[in-house]
């Protein structure tokens, strides 16, 4: 937790309504914090209503307006900010050369702006009480696209976070402020809901779909951590310590299964010469140098 023990701790929570954000807030203040939460229309939330320790502040997080507003509300109930969890994001999947200037402004305008105004107005705070804590979060993909997934407008906007941590980090560092991103796999949250869990499951090597509760833990632990600075905790089960690539099918309808991943930053393995031993170990059953396909397979 912050350093600030003799006081109740502030957190600022957005994208709050629902999903992750949800999760983190009634975490936080089962844990004592009191919140101010925000989103487009909090102040309809069913899961939330507002009390002594919660503040539930409506608007677009990506104006600058709405982000003044959030701040004066903490300062104005609760006097203090102690935790940014810059939560607030949208994904919109499409074929990059299909993207409209709508889908970049939109997208900027969430995944961008969202952090930066809201982090501008906490940070100025937070230099004053010489302590603070900005938790944001990013995704895995932002790292480890994902070969045949049109994701990459999201990447270009949540790519930015990991740097943006850092950077504040190091800029802030003498004024007792650190900075941080949790970067999660697939998370079974509503945003997930029409998606097939079981390819998503696939694309971990744990084999299941992050939590909300497994985001949890990284806040609270980073909470926890006060060397903890400028660092990306990924939340995936070990997706990203190697390269997925989504299903391919060839014109026999089978698909290719890959069995191996290569770590990035790591030549892929050469799976040699015929007859030589490491043409001998690919092609070895079970190999994880091996890539296997089935004809007709689904």
């Amino acid at each position: 937790m912050s350093a600030n023990t003799n006081k109740r701790l502030v957190a600022i929570v957005t994208g709050a309504s629902s999903g992750m954000g949800l999760g983190i807030t009634r975490a936080l203040l089962e844990r004592g914090y009191r919140v101010v939460a925000n989103s487009r229309t909090i102040s309809q939330s069913r899961e939330l209503k507002p009390s002594a320790d919660l503040v539930l502040v409506d608007g677009d997080i990506g104006k600058k307006e709405t982000a003044v507003k959030v701040v004066d509300a903490a300062l104005k109930h609760f006097d203090r900010i102690d935790l940014l969890v810059n939560n607030a994001g949208i994904y919109m999947p499409k074929p990059f050369t299909e993207y409209t200037p709508e889908d970049f402004e939109t997208m900027i305008g969430t995944n961008v702006a969202g952090y930066f105004f809201v982090t501008q107005q906490v940070v100025a705070q937070m230099r004053k009480q010489k302590s603070g804590h900005i938790v944001s979060i990013s995704a895995i993909v932002a790292e480890q696209p994902l070969a045949g997934a049109p994701i990459s407008l999201p990447v270009i906007t949540k790519s930015t976070l990991p740097a943006f941590s850092r950077a504040l980090a190091m800029e802030f560092v003498a004024d007792g402020i650190r900075a941080n991103t949790i970067s999660p796999g697939a998370v079974d949250t509503p945003m997930h809901a029409n998606d097939d869990h079981e390819v998503l499951k696939k694309l971990s090597p744990a084999g299941r779909l992050i939590q909300i509760s497994d985001i949890v833990d990284a806040v609270l632990y980073l909470e926890s951590a006060p060397m903890v600075n400028g660092e990306n905790i990924r939340v995936d089960g070990g997706a990203g310590n190697r390269k997925f690539a989504l299903p391919q099918r060839n014109a026999a309808g089978g698909q290719w299964k890959t069995r191996y991943c290569w770590t990035p930053g790591r030549k892929p393995f050469s799976q040699g010469r015929p007859g030589s031993r490491a043409h001998r170990v690919a092609q070895r059953p079970g190999s994880r140098q091996t890539t296997s396909w089935r004809p007709g397979s689904a």
